[in-house]
C-alpha cells in the first residue's frame, strides 16, 4: 500500500504524455526533454545541498522522485523494466 502514489504518479504522468497538450508542469516536462534533464540534474543537486545542510530532505527527495519519473516516461524507459531489473539483482 505504500507504493501507491508512487504508481499513481506513474499514471498520471503516462495520462499527461498521451493526453494533448494542456497547461500542466508535467506536459510542459513531457514535451521538452532538455528541460527535463536540467530539472533532473538541478533537482538531485538540490537534494544533495539539502542533505549535506540536514533541511528539506523529504521535500528535496520528492522532487527528484517525481522528476526521475517524468524523464524516464520522456525516454521510453518503463519503470515495469527497472523493477525487473531491481529484482533480478536482489541475489
Amino acid at each position: 500500500m505504500m507504493f501507491e502514489n508512487l504508481e499513481q504518479l506513474i499514471k498520471t504522468i503516462r495520462e499527461r504524455k498521451n493526453s494533448s497538450p494542456d497547461k500542466s508542469y508535467t506536459n510542459k516536462l513531457l514535451n521538452n526533454k532538455n528541460l527535463s534533464v536540467s530539472k533532473v540534474k538541478e533537482e538531485i543537486g538540490e537534494l544533495i545541498e539539502s542533505v549535506e545542510k540536514n533541511s528539506n530532505k523529504v521535500h528535496e527527495a520528492t522532487d527528484v522522485i517525481y522528476h526521475l519519473m517524468v524523464y524516464l516516461e520522456v525516454n521510453n524507459i518503463k519503470i515495469e523494466d527497472v523493477m525487473t531489473e531491481l529484482k533480478k539483482r536482489q541475489k
